[in-house]
């Protein structure tokens, strides 16, 4: 599948779209966070293992930004990394619309985590959120608890 065919994909009237093991990388990311960000119908969107890295992350972080319909965010099994995840840290802080954010096994360590944490303080959409498998230590996973003291919503399911 080539960058021009995410587009047209994300273009149209889906409101889910699965594209795990598509292997679409950061440039795939990085295509589909451009249609993401005038797209207005699509809720449910499956990135999982498609070797999206930092790069892609921040795309699709800055779409997270101005995107009005996302509810749920698959990116498990990539390798976002800290970066990646400070990038969406920043997303969460202003997304109104996303309930799911899946990041199991992205190689995102404490000061991802960290960043994350400082994100739930203010966030108050987000009711799911995977970071297992990943190399959080205790300073991170520390920052998150807190995170949870204070954050306006309780979480259905929050695994580190």
């Amino acid at each position: 599948m080539n960058i021009d065919e995410l587009k047209d994909i994300l273009n149209s009237d889906l409101a889910q779209l699965n594209l795990a093991c598509e292997d679409i990388g950061d440039e795939g990311a990085k295509a589909l966070a451009d249609a993401l960000k005038v797209n207005d119908t699509l809720k449910r969107l499956y990135l999982d293992n498609n070797s999206i890295g930092a790069e892609g992350a921040q795309a699709l972080a800055e779409a997270l930004k101005v995107n009005k319909t996302l509810e749920m965010l698959d990116l498990d099994n990539n390798s976002i990394g800290d970066e990646g995840a400070q990038a969406f840290a920043e997303a969460l802080k202003v997304n109104k619309t996303l309930e799911r954010l899946h990041l199991r096994d992205n190689s995102i360590g404490d000061e991802g985590g960290q960043a994350i944490a400082e994100a739930l303080k203010v966030n108050d959409t987000l009711e799911l959120l995977y970071l297992f498998d990943n190399s959080i230590g205790a300073e991170g996973a520390q920052a998150l608890a807190e995170a949870l003291k204070v954050n306006p919503i309780p979480f259905n399911i929050f695994e580190i």
